[in-house]
């Protein structure tokens, strides 16, 4: 099957980022059957008593199995050169697994949780070239990951803050720095601090430097980077 192919047999899993509750509950039980048939598969790659004559159809079996659901659907990362995912066929579902984790977290780190592969996918989507599509959907993950207490990579988000820069990811950070959210305040105002500061690293040394010199109040609600 070809990539795009892919990419239209998972256009169910748009169900799982959807605001209406019923339907993304429809797409959370289909990507859970995917998940468990793909756990079968991989059970069966060494049954039987000469595993090694049916370990090619096994395991083909099962990367088709694992293919249909999340993380497994973006495994095929030889598809690009690192850099250049903005041309990958699977691209829509690299976004759309980000988008998934940024707004539905739990659900998320319950059925599909890999920090590698969103510290990847977030790299290399910061690396790539960004068309008007790509830069708007990047600036929302941007948006929606300043907006919530830290989870475990999202320092990575500031390399797609650093590559999308502009009047409007500057506009809604600011509008987070005046929300009611102290973690959304904070982590908006360490953005713009290093988008203000382009030759400053954004490690955990710099995040926890400049934390250090926020007032009390500010820190609450946020573990940090």
């Amino acid at each position: 099957m070809t990539q795009t192919a892919w990419v239209e047999e998972l256009a169910w899993a748009q169900g799982l980022i959807s605001p209406d509750p019923a339907e993304r509950a429809v797409a959370l039980a289909r990507h859970a059957r995917a998940r468990g048939e793909t756990e079968v598969a991989f059970e069966r790659l060494h049954e039987g008593p000469f595993p090694r004559l049916l370990f090619g159809i096994r395991m083909r079996a099962y990367q088709a199995a694992a293919a249909r659901c999340f993380p497994g659907a973006l495994w095929s990362r030889s598809d690009y050169a690192r850099g250049e995912i903005g041309t990958w066929p699977r691209l829509p579902l690299a976004l759309l697994f980000l988008e998934w984790e940024a707004r539905f977290p739990q659900e998320w780190t319950e059925h599909a949780k890999d920090w590698g592969a969103k510290r990847v996918l977030i790299r290399d989507v910061a690396a790539t070239r960004h068309d008007q599509a790509l830069r708007a959907k990047l600036v929302d993950l941007v948006e929606l990951a300043v907006q919530r207490p830290y989870r475990c990579k999202d320092r990575e988000y500031v390399r797609v803050a650093r590559a999308v820069d502009g009047d409007d990811l500057r506009d809604r950070l600011r509008r987070a720095q005046r929300s009611e959210s102290p973690a959304a305040q904070l982590h908006a105002s360490y953005v713009l601090r290093i988008l203000d500061h382009p030759e400053t690293p954004n490690t955990r040394h710099v995040w926890r430097t400049w934390l250090a010199d926020r007032p009390a109040l500010e820190r609450q609600g946020t573990s940090g980077p």
